[in-house]
C-alpha cells in the first residue's frame, strides 16, 4: 500500500500545490462563477473532458464494454455529437453571456424567455438531477480505494476513505471557484485522458501480444446490438445516443463551460481539440474493456476490469498509476458539479428572491457548495441500493431542458409559456414512465422514458409558440438578441429591451 497510496498521495499533493501556488482571490461573482471568461482553447478543451468523463467511466463503461461488447460504443457516438453541439452553440451562447453578464445556464434561460421563473425552474431541475450523479461519483472512489488497499479495506470503509479525500479536495474548490476548477482540470485532464490513454493502449498491447487476446477471441454475443426482434427494441440504441448527446449540455456543470472561454473562437477551437482527444480516449477504453473480458477475474467483476488488468499486467506500480487516472477524472467531475451547483443556488435560487451584492453572492455560492459537499458525502456513505436507478431517472428528467434551451437559442418563436409548461410536463412524465418502465418502453419500440417525454415536451413548446405569439415589444427584444448573435450592433431601443431580467 506504500506504493499504491504513495503514488495517489503524490498526485493529490501536486494538484493541491498548483492550486495553492496560483493564489486566486475572486473579487466579483463573475470571477467566481465563470472565471471572468478568461480561458483559451486548450484550457477549455481539457476542462470539458475532465467534466464530461468522470472517474466512474472506467468502471461503468469499462464494465459495460466487458459485459455487452460493441453496444457500449454508443458512448463514442454521443460524446462526439456533444462536441459538435458545442461548436454550433458557441457563438450565440458566448455572445449573449458576454453582453449580458450571464453566469449560469438558468441565466441564459431567463434572458432568452425574459422570465426569472424559467431560470429558477431550470436551476431547480438541474440541481435535483445532479445530486444522484454526484453521489455516484463519490461512491465510485470506493472501488478505487478498495483495490489500492489490496483488499485490506472493506468496500464501505473504502467509500468512506474516498469520500473523505474528495471532501478535503473541495476546500480549494469552495475557496477558488471556477478559475480554480479550470486550472486543476488541466492537470487532472492530462493525467486522466492523456496518461489514461497511454495506459489503456499499453494494456491493449499487453493483452494482444502477451495473452493472445484479439477480437477473434471474443464471444459472438459481444458483437450483437439491440435491433429489430431484440428484447430492448429497434429504437433503444437511438434513444441512448440521442439523450446522451443532447443531455450533455442540459447539465449545468457542462453548460457553464460555454461561459468560461475568452472568445467564440476559443470555444470553437476547443471543440476541434476535444474531438480527437475524446475519440482516442473513449475508443481505447471501450476496446480495452472488450478485450479485458477474457482476462481471469473480469467476467465475475466486469466493473473492476481496469484495476484487474492493470494489476496483472504491471503489478502494484501500474495499479497505482491506474488509481491516479481514476482519481484525476473523479476530481474533475465532482469539483465541477459542486461549483456549478453552488453558483446556481446563489445566482438562480436565492439570488432571484433576495437582492444580494457581489460579496454576498460569493458567500452564498461558497455556502451552497459547502452544503452540497457535506450532503453528497453523507449520502455516499449510506447504503443506497436504488441510487443508480435514481441517477438514470434523473438523466431522463434533465434532458427535458433540451427543448427550451436548444430551440431557444436557434428559434425565435419559443416563449416562456411553452418553456415552463414543456419542462414541467416533460420532467414529470419522464419520471413517471421511468418508474413504471425502467430502462426502456417495450410498447414504444425501445424508446426510453426521456425520449417519449421529450416528444411531448416539444409538442407543448411548439404549440405554445403559435397559441401565444410574442407581443410587439417581446418580438423586438428577441429579434435584438438574435441580431446580436449574428454580429449586428444593438440599436438603442433594442439595447433597452434585450435585457437580462432583474
Amino acid at each position: 500500500m506504500i506504493i499504491t497510496f504513495g503514488l495517489l498521495s503524490t498526485f493529490f499533493a501536486l494538484v493541491v500545490g498548483i492550486l495553492q501556488w496560483s493564489g486566486i482571490r475572486d473579487r466579483t461573482f463573475a470571477d467566481y462563477a465563470v472565471a471572468n471568461r478568461s480561458f483559451d482553447a486548450r484550457f477549455q478543451a481539457m476542462s470539458f473532458l475532465n467534466t464530461w468523463y468522470p472517474g466512474a467511466i472506467f468502471t461503468a463503461f469499462g464494465g459495460m464494454a466487458a459485459s455487452v461488447g460493441v453496444t457500449s460504443l454508443y458512448l463514442l457516438s454521443y460524446s462526439l455529437l456533444t462536441v459538435v453541439l458545442m461548436y454550433l452553440m458557441a457563438r450565440p451562447v458566448w455572445i449573449w453571456g458576454k453582453a449580458f453578464a450571464l453566469n449560469t445556464q438558468p441565466d441564459l434561460m431567463a434572458l432568452r424567455y425574459n422570465s426569472r421563473d424559467v431560470g429558477t425552474l431550470s436551476a431547480v431541475l438541474g440541481i435535483v438531477s445532479g445530486i444522484p450523479w454526484l453521489v455516484l461519483g463519490m461512491q465510485a472512489l470506493g472501488t478505487l480505494f478498495q483495490y489500492l488497499s489490496l483488499g485490506t479495506l472493506s468496500f464501505s470503509n473504502s467509500v468512506i476513505a474516498g469520500v473523505g479525500v474528495i471532501t478535503i479536495r473541495q476546500i480549494w474548490t469552495v475557496r477558488m471557484g471556477m478559475r480554480g476548477v479550470v486550472i486543476s482540470d488541466m492537470v487532472q485532464g492530462i493525467a486522466a485522458y492523456v496518461g489514461g490513454t497511454i495506459i489503456l493502449v499499453g494494456l491493449i498491447s499487453w493483452m494482444v501480444l502477451a495473452k493472445g487476446i484479439t477480437f477473434q477471441s471474443l464471444d459472438a454475443r459481444m458483437f450483437a446490438i439491440p435491433g429489430v426482434g431484440s428484447k430492448e427494441g429497434p429504437l433503444y440504441l437511438f434513444s441512448l445516443i440521442l439523450t446522451g448527446a443532447i443531455g450533455g449540455w442540459c447539465w449545468p456543470v457542462i453548460f457553464v463551460r460555454l461561459f468560461t472561454a475568452d472568445s467564440v473562437r476559443s470555444l470553437k477551437k476547443s471543440a476541434a481539440l476535444a474531438v480527437p482527444l475524446s475519440f482516442t480516449f473513449a475508443g481505447a477504453l471501450l476496446v480495452f474493456g472488450m478485450l479485458g473480458s477474457k482476462v481471469a477475474g473480469v467476467p465475475s467483476h466486469p466493473d473492476d476490469v481496469f484495476f484487474i488488468v492493470s494489476q496483472e499486467a504491471g503489478g502494484l506500480w501500474l495499479l497505482g498509476l491506474a488509481g491516479i487516472v481514476v482519481l484525476a477524472a473523479s476530481m474533475g467531475n465532482i469539483d465541477g458539479h459542486i461549483q456549478a451547483t453552488g453558483a446556481q443556488i446563489a445566482n438562480d435560487v436565492v439570488g432571484q428572491n433576495l437582492r444580494l451584492d457581489q460579496a454576498q453572492l460569493i458567500v452564498m455560492a461558497k455556502s451552497g457548495m459547502l452544503g452540497v459537499t457535506l450532503l453528497s458525502a453523507w449520502l455516499a456513505c449510506l447504503e443506497l441500493p436504488a441510487l443508480f436507478s435514481i441517477a438514470i431517472l434523473a438523466y431522463q428528467g434533465i434532458v427535458q431542458l433540451a427543448v427550451p434551451m436548444f430551440f431557444g437559442v436557434f428559434w425565435k418563436r419559443g416563449n416562456k409559456q411553452g418553456a415552463m409548461a414543456g419542462m414541467i410536463v416533460g420532467f414529470a412524465l419522464a419520471v413517471y414512465l421511468e418508474l413504471i418502465f425502467p430502462g426502456y418502453l417495450p410498447w414504444a419500440f425501445g424508446l426510453t422514458s426521456g425520449v417519449v417525454a421529450l416528444i411531448v415536451n416539444l409538442v407543448i413548446y411548439v404549440a405554445a409558440a403559435f397559441l401565444w405569439p410574442h407581443s410587439r415589444d417581446e418580438q423586438m427584444r428577441v429579434d435584438a438578441l438574435f441580431a446580436l448573435a449574428n454580429g449586428e450592433p444593438l440599436l438603442p431601443v433594442a439595447e433597452k429591451t434585450a435585457r437580462k431580467p432583474a
